[in-house]
């Protein structure tokens, strides 16, 4: 069946296309399209054509699993260009999301008509690449450079009225019926005689070359810093840039070639995996048969950071919440802190008060537990201690309804264990949020040997109600994110005892473009919470095991990081950020005479392989042991979790890129000076000696 179809209607043309699910344009379609419109070029009876897409979205952008492939269709901008010349007025009638490809046709039509709730954007900065099908060139024409260029380098959706507003669009349609919009607004435009209008002929936008040149003088300085690791963003306004001084068909020639750098960057291939590796982490066997419950009512039980955080998070998800603490006093401080955070949302204009009003009505705390008996799902986020969660999970056994899945927000913790307190253990899961868990996007699904296929669904259906992105994990201590944390944690105070600087490190790893260096986010996190952790491990760490003891004379200081105004850096209204704590590195001294090291220097080369070594040694055990189920779930879980650079793709993509064979001679290169911590996986010798590499496994 064609997925370009046509029909006249009198002295209109009708084009539908049709790719399920979400319209992406193909090589089928862009086949299709480019022999309708030269058939309908042909016909002199016809005045106007009216493109349409009318299912679930208006043409939705490039079919990404063809980038970089050799297909024999033509190519958009060629499309896009045979539209924008035809002789016949083209409207192009939107709805849904025309993102990418679908809004340079759009664009490349001579008028647009888009229902209400329609959304625009050209996102491909977001996998590496410049809109390469003339829409560097003609968003410039329609809305000014200022604005085509911050939707282009932050791919950002624009709302149908604000595309009105500044000229992307020509109408805003009454309804939704997009076939009905087109037709009547194309008889309109006839009717009152207007006539093609090509937007690579519109210059009103561009026409002021002063204020373009200081607009852009502004946008590459900001892009300088915001975008120093990135490829894509500096093309997109160099295409714009260079555009303006050439002829159209020069630019779009220009364009085409910077397109094509994109495409053969490696942050491409990166993005490109994260885009996918994030469409494939709820592809888990449970949600083969699991039925979600229908959630409406959540208990919270714990006010702090965590506690106000996942209240947030569902309250934005339109769940009713219900807060379990101690003492009033609790409740007070927890009320307080949530009700500061919308209050800061409506001065930043992302809510308005009303809503904000609305929001905090579906929220309440009490100190008895009773009150939880009507809930659908609990989420306990107390300390995270195993005597307290059983005692709250015993609690809960008792008083909730017995079809309510009881959830666990443990960072490290044995869900099964927590489990064992439990009648019935198939509704216990671990949810471990992010924090800040009203912003963080990172949720991982800890999947406990009893917990049954529906309670893994209504996990997966949470997520999906939070806007999350879930991983499943197995259970162990610390899951996926904070046991791989763990490995390269133990191996950077290694090297720090070794000789390097944590201040040398941190930059190391921000440089390579991860979002913080690891003794910042130590810092941030608190480095109490770690000092608990290892305090917990310390009575099954083996005797033969390495311990380094600098980060507990930190701790023994009361240096806890940001809470404290003193960690590994110094914090204060009247300090510079990222001013290192000079008593760190006498610390160090004493501790490496101390444990009889004698220091020496590390560059950054060494510092950056052993932090990606102890990653992705740590994530092929997992993937060993099943904890994860596959390697792209931990890559998703490092980029929306852990600040890892997501255009790297995440710690076993870009193990990828790099070689694994690599990987391996470093590890064992270091398991000479320290078998025990560094004794190679076996999956990673397999998969060297097989000529294979993690993508396989995916």
């Amino acid at each position: 069946m064609s997925v370009v179809k046509h029909r006249i209607l009198d002295e209109i043309a009708l084009i539908e296309v049709s790719n399920p699910p979400v319209n992406a344009i193909s090589a089928a379609v862009r086949i299709g399209l480019l022999e309708t419109i030269e058939e309908l070029s042909l016909d002199e009876k016809i005045l106007a054509i009216v493109i349409t897409a009318p299912e679930r979205t208006f043409l939705a952008g490039a079919d990404i699993k063809e980038f970089g492939k050799k297909i024999d269709a033509p190519i958009l901008g060629n499309i896009c260009d045979k539209i924008e010349s035809l002789n016949k007025i083209v409207v192009a009638s939107l709805h849904g999301t025309p993102l990418g490809g679908g809004l340079e046709v759009a664009m490349s039509a001579h008028y647009r008509i888009a229902a209400p709730n329609t959304k625009v954007g050209l996102p491909e900065v977001l996998l590496g690449i410049l809109p390469g099908a003339g829409g560097t060139q003609r968003l410039p024409r329609l809305c000014g450079v200022s604005m085509a260029l911050d939707m282009m380098l932050t791919g950002k959706h624009v709302p149908a009225k604000k595309a009105l507003e500044a000229g992307i669009i020509d109408v805003i349609a009454k309804n939704n019926s997009t076939i009905d919009n087109g037709i009547e607004y194309a008889k309109k435009l006839i009717k009152d005689g207007f006539k093609p209008r090509p937007t690579s002929q519109m210059e009103d936008k561009i026409s002021d070359k002063q204020e373009i040149s200081n607009s852009l003088i502004k946008i590459k300085e900001t892009a300088s810093k915001k975008y120093k690791n990135l490829f894509s963003p500096h093309a997109i306004i160099k295409s714009v840039e260079e555009g303006l001084k050439l002829n159209f068909p020069e630019a779009i020639s220009n364009e085409r070639k910077l397109f094509e750098e994109c495409i053969q960057s490696p942050q491409r291939q990166g993005l490109i995996h994260s885009f996918f590796a994030e469409r494939a982490n709820t592809k888990v066997p449970e949600l083969k048969d699991g039925k979600p419950i229908e959630l409406k009512k959540i208990g919270i039980i714990g006010g702090g950071t965590m506690g106000t955080g996942i209240s947030m998070a569902a309250m934005n998800a339109g769940l009713d919440v219900i807060m379990i603490e101690q003492n009033d006093e609790a409740i007070e401080k927890a009320k307080t802190k949530i009700n500061a955070t919308y209050d800061r949302n409506v001065k930043l204009n992302r809510i308005n008060n009303e809503q904000k009003l609305e929001i905090m009505s579906m929220f309440s705390a009490t100190t008895d537990f009773n009150e939880l008996k009507d809930r659908d799902l609990i989420i306990e986020a107390v300390f995270e201690n195993m005597d307290i969660k059983k005692e709250v999970f015993s609690k809960l056994n008792r008083i909730c309804r017995k079809n309510c899945i009881l959830a666990t927000n443990t960072s490290y913790l044995n869900v099964n264990e927590i489990a064992t307190v439990v009648d019935d253990p198939i509704r216990v899961i671990g949810l471990h949020f992010f924090s800040p868990a009203n912003i963080m996007k990172l949720l991982e699904i800890v999947v406990a040997e009893k917990t049954s296929t529906d309670t893994v669904a209504t996990a997966f259906d949470l997520a999906k109600k939070m806007r999350k992105v879930p991983v499943r994990s197995g259970v162990c201590d610390g899951f996926i994110g904070n046991r791989i944390l763990s490995k390269y944690l133990v191996s950077t105070y290694h090297m720090v005892e070794d000789g390097a600087s944590p201040f040398h490190v941190d930059k190391v790893i921000r440089d390579f473009g991860c979002a913080m260096g690891i003794f910042q986010v130590i810092d941030l996190a608190g480095g109490d919470i770690g000092w608990a952790t290892r305090k917990r491990k310390a009575p099954f760490r083996h005797k033969d095991d390495r311990y380094v003891e600098i980060p507990d004379r930190v701790c023994e200081k009361g240096w806890f990081g940001q809470k404290t105004s003193k960690g590994y850096y110094l914090y204060g209204e009247n300090i510079d950020f990222l001013t290192p704590n000079p008593e760190i590195e006498v610390i160090c001294e004493q501790e490496r005479k101390r444990a009889g090291i004698t220091p020496k220097k590390f560059d950054d080369k060494e510092i950056l392989d052993k932090y990606i070594a102890a990653m992705v040694y740590e994530g092929t055990k997992i993937l060993s042991e099943q904890i994860a189920l596959k390697p792209s779930d931990i890559d998703v879980v490092f980029t929306n979790g852990y600040g890892f650079p997501r255009w790297r793709g995440g710690p076993m993509k870009y193990a990828d890129m790099i070689g694994l064979d690599k990987i391996l001679k470093n590890i064992l290169k270091y398991s000479e000076e320290d078998p025990r911590f560094w004794s190679p996986p076996k999956l990673l010798e397999d998969l060297v000696k097989q000529n294979k590499n993690f993508d396989s496994l995916n």
